[in-house]
């Protein structure tokens, strides 16, 4: 993977460390930059078992991004109860949900025309 000069694929993979560091499941990296009217222009989507175990993901894309970048979230939400941590770092957003809420709100759907890539920890 080619690394741009922005730093955006070293937050990328920066951000899918954290993740698998702490077994985040079905982890999907959403390509939003050829859509008009973005927010942004990656998010990276999975999910945890409970509260705990999102909480633990997040800690973990939190250290990891800042350890490897620098970079701290311009805005995180969420943490209070754990059901959909967002972490908000401009050009790259983390939604970390519980199974039960990601499959009720299911972003994957909501921006099925960008370009969607599985990913598993074999890529690191």
């Amino acid at each position: 993977m080619k690394k741009r000069s922005d730093g955006t694929e070293v937050l990328l993979d920066s951000v899918i460390k954290g993740i698998f560091e702490k077994q985040g499941q079905n982890v999907l990296k959403l390509d939003l930059r050829k859509l008009e009217n973005r927010i942004t222009d990656y998010f990276v989507i999975c999910h945890g078992n409970s509260g705990t175990h999102v909480d633990s993901i997040s800690n973990s894309v939190e250290d990891i991004v800042r350890k490897e970048t620098g970079e701290k979230p311009f805005h995180r939400e969420g943490l209070e109860n754990c059901f959909w941590v967002l972490i908000d770092y401009g050009n790259v957003i983390v939604h970390i949900f519980q199974e039960e809420q990601r499959n009720f709100y299911s972003l994957e759907s909501l921006w099925a025309d960008s370009n969607i890539e599985r990913l598993d920890d074999n890529k690191l």
